[in-house]
């Protein structure tokens, strides 16, 4: 087939220039028996779709559009794996399709410009993580996002038990055997010799080689925030020690090697969310501030010219406002056009893949979480 899946946000296809570009958003089903109802809503935004290409472009460019389109349409094995939302990106050189874990509006839309912006809301909650599992005995690593889990490798001879870390300093090595279980009860300690007092030494130890080295080796490469999952008793003992700025203050209590891959996401995503949530809040604020002292805007004239100097630091997009109309890539310059124009696409949209192109953050927050009712701010630079 000529379609890609992809599972990484920006994809190529946001840079080409040479158009037309369709963009189609539909809900989807995990369940075989309501798939059918999938194709249908396809097929017709698939009709939209070869009606809006047909106000501008000749028979020939449709036809280059229309063909992986309906490639799609006829690929089974496609629609027997969707997830809960599907999002369509296609040019004539390119077409790319995202199954996504989250539904999306059904939406199709014929432009000369792409529009991502369900995409962007859609990876920005899929932000990705890093996981430390960590008990008294051992830790492992693990990376992922609402999509999936997997295990980090360790460099080759990295030390992760407390008696390859410890070595000839651990109390009684050769005697104590520690036991966890996932009932948040705590350790149960086993063996002869060695008091309570000194096998503590040893976890704090042993847990401060393990912040340094996660902290070293991968938070500060990575920037990812990472959440700890210990039993109860260890988290506030870790988060004491820990000189790991990207470590969460939410984590998840139990012993990691007893969670299901299921379990680690279901928890991950909780705090996620509300992390998430004080991100926004904690940028919203930082908007006010900035626009108060001349640092930010909420005007789309401003912000389009900004945009393309790379004068823009955040920029935050309403994802429930669409303006139509076109932007000059050169000077930032919006004309206002009709929206069911080939020509026309969303001004938001393009500014959001402009200010990807200079390496902005660009954050897409539904209406109520919006600084403003223009559907746009931005933070300067300067």
């Amino acid at each position: 087939m000529a379609y890609q899946i992809a599972k990484e946000f920006p994809h190529d296809i946001l840079f080409e220039q040479q158009g037309p570009f369709v963009s189609l958003y539909l809900p989807t089903t995990r369940y075989a028996a309501e798939k059918k109802k999938d194709l249908i809503v396809y097929k017709n935004l698939l009709k939209t779709v070869e009606t809006s290409l047909a106000r501008r472009y000749s028979a020939k460019h449709i036809s280059v559009i229309m063909q992986q389109l309906t490639q799609l349409e006829e690929d089974k094995k496609l629609w027997e794996n969707t997830l809960s939302g599907m999002a369509v990106l296609c040019s004539p050189a390119t077409c790319v399709v995202y199954l996504l874990h989250d539904t999306v509006s059904t939406l199709a839309i014929a432009a000369d410009s792409l529009h991502t912006k369900p995409l962007i809301q859609a990876f920005q909650a899929l932000d990705q993580y890093q996981l430390l599992g960590l008990n008294s005995r051992e830790f492992d690593l693990f990376q992922g996002n609402r999509n999936g889990i997997d295990q980090l490798p360790l460099p080759p001879g990295t030390p992760r038990t407390i008696t390859e870390v410890l070595g000839d300093q651990l109390t009684h090595a050769e005697q104590m055997h520690v036991s966890a279980n996932n009932t948040g009860q705590g350790s149960t300690f086993h063996g002869y010799g060695g008091g309570k007092p000194e096998i503590d030494k040893d976890t704090e130890k042993f847990f401060r080689f393990v912040d340094r080295f996660v902290t070293d080796n991968y938070s500060k490469a990575s920037k990812l925030p990472l959440i700890l999952v210990a039993l109860p008793e260890h988290h506030p003992t870790f988060a004491k020690l820990s000189n790991n700025p990207y470590l969460l203050r939410d984590g998840i209590p139990g012993d990691y090697t007893a969670f299901t891959v299921a379990q680690l996401k279901e928890q991950t995503r909780k705090i996620l969310d509300a992390f998430h949530q004080t991100k926004v809040q904690n940028i919203t604020e930082h908007f006010e501030q900035a626009k108060a002292n001349g640092t930010g805007s909420d005007s789309l004239t401003m912000i389009g010219k900004a945009v393309v100097e790379g004068k823009v630091s955040l920029l935050l997009i309403d994802a429930d406002k669409i303006v139509p109309g076109k932007v000059d890539p050169l000077t930032g310059k919006i004309t206002d056009r009709s929206l069911d124009h080939p020509d026309t696409g969303d001004v938001l949209d393009k500014l959001a893949q402009l200010a990807m192109k200079s390496k902005c953050e660009v954050m897409v927050l539904p209406s109520t979480d919006m600084p403003c009712d223009t559907g746009i701010a931005a933070i300067f630079r300067f």
